[in-house]
């Protein structure tokens, strides 16, 4: 079952022609940041359902159809995997996404990435590196948004809520994927915490998952919505706004000591 809760971005590869445009500075509708949970409380299945889910999405049709739709009929887009930390080299390039064929490259590129988890959960180290892509990556978009996923709350580094408002004061859009597989009853609905302590922007949203096959319709919903910039359904469970946004601090304190890999 896929539920929503609402609340309120040229790889080098490609060459030619969109690295041209994109060091002119092209127009584009939107540019979106893919910031995607490899931490090591997904499992490899998971992790792999994840990734499709993201190369299916790309390449639908729907998808397609909705980049066409906007008025510069092109968007810009980027992609990069973090845990406690962000993933060395993780990153991929900014691309131009107007035809299926930009849209399958790319999706061929997230599909061929080598996986490797990292541990802990930082929402705020992924958030506070998905703001600082968009300055001087050669596109100029009508709106500005990261795309978050996650199957837990920010457990290490610092607090999420101050991300989230340093983002969305540069007028970037804080969008959630919160995947429930597998929900801990310690901190309860993972997408009342996206939608109370991650999500922010004009329109912020939140896409849930419960079950591993409906992870690429709800991937493929979301960047549907965030490419032709309209909410979800006005059925949407409404915001309690009761969430300690500190839960995931308060259920692993001192995750530093026993991972001290993340501060290096």
């Amino acid at each position: 079952m896929v539920a929503a809760l609402a609340t309120l971005l040229s790889l080098s590869a490609y060459g030619g022609p969109t690295s041209a445009a994109a060091e002119a500075g092209t127009d584009v509708d939107l540019e979106l940041v893919l910031a995607v949970d490899i931490s090591g409380s997904m499992d490899l299945e998971e992790a792999q359902v994840q990734r499709a889910g993201y190369v299916a999405a790309l390449t639908h049709p729907d998808f397609l159809s909705a980049i066409r739709e906007g008025f510069q009929g092109r968007i810009a887009i980027s992609y990069f995997e973090w845990g406690g930390t962000i993933g060395k080299n993780s990153q991929m390039p900014w691309a131009l996404i107007e035809t299926s064929d930009d849209a399958a490259r790319f999706a061929k590129l997230i599909k061929e990435r080598p996986f490797a988890s990292l541990r802990g959960t930082s929402l705020s180290a992924a958030i506070a590196y998905g703001s600082k892509l968009f300055d001087g990556n050669g596109y100029a978009g009508v709106r500005r948004v990261i795309d978050i996923s996650g199957d837990g709350p920010n457990n290490y580094g610092a607090p999420v809520t101050p991300a989230r408002d340093a983002a969305t004061s540069l007028g970037i859009v804080v969008n959630g994927l919160a995947i429930m597989i597998r929900p801990s009853a310690a901190y309860g609905p993972l997408d009342r915490y996206y939608a109370d302590c991650v999500i922010g922007g004009p329109g912020a949203f939140v896409v849930s998952v419960q079950e591993p096959e409906d992870f690429a319709i709800a991937i493929r919903r979301k960047l549907i919505l965030e490419v032709s910039g309209t909410q979800p359904p006005a059925t949407i469970i409404p915001v309690a706004g009761d969430s300690d946004c500190m839960i995931g601090e308060k259920l692993r304190p001192g995750l530093d000591r026993y991972y001290p890999e993340l501060d290096r």
